[in-house]
């Protein structure tokens, strides 16, 4: 299968590149490096696996894209990449728009243009249902609009659905949880397991945005590469949460890591932050019914191999 993915030299896209490489399906990245780092990719070198693979360095919302879409004749078009940040989107929400809505509608209009047969699409299930009412939170649950990126991203999926009935394009949607794990940067604004695991291991005090009893639901990357798998072949038409159906609280997260990386000190607290959540954990059964789909690692296991890849890359 020849595979187009956006989005690929990041944290969860090069995991998922490497899964799609091993499986011998026909890979093409593009990415504009804004947070993705080509060092992800081909971490071990293998020709016959770069035989089966090309790289376009290109932003989503540019009409070149079309070399990595039309000119690559792709079967799928996976597409993760985005404006992932919160706080980002309540600074600037011109810009979240702009990337993730107008770069998706531009990747769409792409792929109808070159006949491809699948669009798989990221969602954020830790955001597009604002404060839920009822937890865990399932796909019925209400979309709501508690950020900027919030919005654009329940945008983005009405988008895809619309193209999907007006051209026939098999689609599904992949709502995530808070996915964790080697390759997430340590340094970034967004990924609190990293973030505190890099800067535990550095000696440094994380900071705990609100009192720390917030809960979210982590997901391991290596679960969520599976659903990506299984997407390819099945889920069409639907929007699936891809998660663990378990809630911990920040505080929890904290108390854990510091276990693992042997931080003797304590988090420095400071008020909380505009458009985050206090709870939210997400229903899961519908991806295990759609895709055959389960996680498979547990936080402490998946917190583990987590922190082993952060001594060694920091």
């Amino acid at each position: 299968m020849k595979i187009t993915v956006t989005g690929g030299a990041g944290f969860i896209g090069s995991n998922l590149v490497d899964a799609m490489l091993e499986a011998g399906h026909t890979v093409v990245v593009v990415d504009n490096l804004s947070t993705g780092k080509f060092d992800n990719l081909f971490r071990v070198k293998d020709a016959a696996r770069e035989k089966r693979f090309a790289f376009f360095h290109m932003d989503i919302r540019d009409p070149a894209a079309a070399v990595a879409i039309q000119g690559q004749e792709a079967d799928v078009v996976v597409h993760l990449a985005a404006q992932a940040d919160v706080r980002r989107s309540v600074s600037d929400p011109v810009e979240d728009a702009e990337i993730n809505i107008l770069g998706t509608i531009n990747l769409l209009q792409l792929c109808v243009k070159a006949g491809v047969k699948k669009f798989i699409n990221t969602s954020s299930g830790g955001c597009i249902y604002g404060e839920p009412e009822v937890l865990p939170v399932s796909e019925g649950a209400p979309r709501r609009g508690a950020s900027p990126y919030a919005v654009s991203k329940n945008a983005a999926d009405l988008y895809l659905q619309y193209f999907g009935d007006a051209y026939g394009i098999a689609y599904t949607t992949l709502a995530h949880a808070n996915v964790f794990g080697p390759r997430q940067n340590p340094f970034g604004e967004a990924g609190v397991v990293a973030i505190f695991g890099g800067k535990m291991l550095r000696g440094e005090a994380p900071v705990i945005y609100g009192d720390g009893e917030q809960t979210r639901d982590f997901v391991f990357v290596d679960d969520v590469v599976d659903a990506y798998m299984k997407s390819l072949h099945a889920g069409d038409g639907e929007l699936l949460n891809i998660g663990t159906a378990k809630e911990t609280s920040v505080n929890r997260l904290f108390a854990l890591t510091r276990e693992l990386t042997g931080f003797e000190g304590d988090p420095v607290y400071k008020p909380p932050r505009e458009g985050e959540l206090h709870r939210t954990f997400l229903k899961v059964d519908k991806a295990q019914r759609v895709l055959g789909w389960t996680p498979r690692t547990s936080l402490e296991d998946g917190l583990a191999r987590t922190v082993d890849w952060l001594r060694s890359a920091l």
